[in-house]
């Protein structure tokens, strides 16, 4: 087998079907300020947030501990960003509706 074949090979097998969920979140910080962003792994994100790494964004640094409070699920990073700069435009008191209208769905199916 050629080297093109085996590159070739190799992405297909790991190419799913389905790319991965973009995910928007809004996190709680420490200093109850609310932080937006985007992401395919929620929890991994949240966890690099609290991290003492330099993976967190600045904002976030400097306001630990933060807790995922919101999310929203979408198909591709486009229409996350989209989403992100929509909420990220919101003021303060539309962002905590929002969380507080996702929370009460989330209670409301338990």
């Amino acid at each position: 087998m050629s080297k093109a074949e085996t590159k070739t090979k190799s992405k297909t097998k790991t190419k799913s079907s389905h790319p991965p969920p973009w995910y928007v979140y809004i996190l709680r910080c420490a200093d109850n300020s609310l932080y937006c962003g985007i992401t395919t792994d929620i929890t991994r994100r949240e966890q690099e947030h609290n991290g003492q790494k330099k993976l967190a964004a600045k904002y976030t640094r400097a306001r630990q501990p933060v807790k995922v409070v919101y999310q929203e699920t979408l198909l591709n990073r486009s229409m996350a960003g989209r989403r992100e700069c929509a909420i990220k435009k919101l003021n303060k008191k539309t962002k905590e509706m929002l969380v507080r209208s996702a929370r009460q769905i989330c209670l409301f199916h338990i």
